[in-house]
């Protein structure tokens, strides 16, 4: 199948590669099917969720174990069921970045992650309410090589 992408161009995808969101994403709940897509041909933490149906909406994401390794989400069990969770290793975390002109001006949405269920293809994104996070949580000072 033949999408357009925001970042990508045109790519082809398989259709076993589409994640539903049943209840869309908060301020995009009319979008129900997305792709996750690498953010570069080098393998990283870094993520494109692209929209299937609109090639300009997509939202860069982040594996947020790789800078916050002591970072927790727990599942409603509601959400669980919902996501027809079988096993723990069915599911991917994420967190939704808002890059601005420097890494130091950016921010991850910690309080609102992204749960994917891989194996049944099931996407939603969960509030995390009692939480010391938040939704602008500046992101870690990146190290230079050689300093």
């Amino acid at each position: 199948m033949n999408i357009h992408t925001k970042y990508s161009g045109e790519l082809i995808i398989e259709e076993s590669e589409i994640i539903k969101f049943p209840q869309g994403i908060p301020s995009f709940e009319e979008e129900k099917l997305f792709v996750l897509l690498p953010f570069s041909d080098a393998p990283g933490p870094f993520y494109i969720l692209q929209s299937i149906e609109t090639p300009a909406l997509a939202f860069v994401l982040m594996n947020p174990f790789q800078f916050f390794p002591d970072y927790a989400a727990k599942l409603s069990d509601q959400t669980v069921e919902a996501m027809e969770i079988a096993e723990e290793t069915d599911v991917s975390l994420f967190v939704i970045l808002t890059l601005k002109d420097t890494w130091e001006e950016s921010s991850a949405n910690l309080r609102g992650p992204i749960v994917m269920n891989h194996v049944k293809k099931l996407g939603k994104q969960i509030i995390l309410n009692e939480t010391e996070y938040t939704t602008r949580h500046a992101l870690p000072v990146l190290v230079k090589e050689g300093k």
